[in-house]
C-alpha cells in the first residue's frame, strides 16, 4: 500500500499527518471494476507546505476513455492566514493540473501548430471538472508558508496512479491520453 509504505518510512510528524488525512478521506471510497485511486505526496521544494492528493478515475477499457471522478487533497502550509483564499488556489490548482496530466498539449500536423486557438487548444472543460475534496491542517503556531503551486506535481502523479489501478497501464508522459492507455 502507497500510503503505509510512506508511513512506515516518514519521520515527520506533518508530512505523517497530511498522509493520514488523505487516508480518512479516501477510507470509505470504493473503486469497482475499471476503476482506480491513486495517491500522492510531497513536501514542496522540500522546505515548505505539505500536501498529499488522491484521485478517483475510470478508465474505459475499450476506448481508453479516461474520466476522472473525484480528487481530494490534504494541506498543512503552517498557520493559515485566510482559509477560503487557501482553499480555493488548492483547488484551482488541482484543476489546473488535472487539465496539464489529461488534456493539454500543443497539437501539430506535418508543417504547423494546429492548437491555435482555446476551441482547438485540448484543455479540460467544465463537464469535466470533479468534484473536489480539500482538508486544510492549520498549524497556528507554525510559521505561514505560500501554497501557490503547491498542488500541482502530486495531482498528475496521484492521477498517474489512479490510471494504473484501473487498467494496468503505466503512462510516463504527459497528457495521459486514450492512445497511450491503448498503446495506439
Amino acid at each position: 500500500d502507497p500510503l503505509e509504505f510512506r508511513l512506515n518510512h516518514l519521520e515527520d510528524e506533518r508530512a505523517i499527518a497530511v498522509i493520514q488525512k488523505i487516508q480518512v478521506l479516501t477510507a470509505s471510497v470504493n473503486a469497482t471494476d475499471g476503476a482506480g485511486i491513486g495517491h500522492a505526496f510531497m513536501r514542496y521544494k522540500n522546505t515548505d507546505a505539505y500536501i498529499a492528493v488522491a484521485a478517483k478515475v475510470t478508465v474505459d477499457k475499450n476506448n481508453g476513455r479516461i474520466q476522472l471522478l473525484k480528487m481530494w487533497a490534504a494541506v498543512d502550509v503552517g498557520e493559515v492566514i485566510n482559509m477560503d483564499g487557501l482553499t480555493n488556489q488548492i483547488e484551482g490548482g488541482l484543476t489546473q493540473a488535472a487539465s496539464w496530466t489529461l488534456k493539454e498539449q500543443v497539437t501539430f500536423n506535418t508543417s504547423q501548430i494546429t492548437s491555435t486557438d482555446w476551441l482547438k487548444y485540448p484543455i479540460i472543460r467544465f463537464s469535466d471538472i470533479p468534484e473536489v475534496e480539500v482538508a486544510i491542517i492549520n498549524r497556528p503556531n507554525e510559521d505561514a508558508k505560500g501554497v501557490g503551486e503547491v498542488p500541482i506535481p502530486p495531482t498528475a502523479a496521484a492521477i498517474a496512479n489512479a490510471v494504473y489501478k484501473a487498467c494496468g497501464k503505466r503512462v510516463y508522459d504527459l497528457p495521459i491520453t486514450p492512445e497511450k492507455i491503448l498503446g495506439i
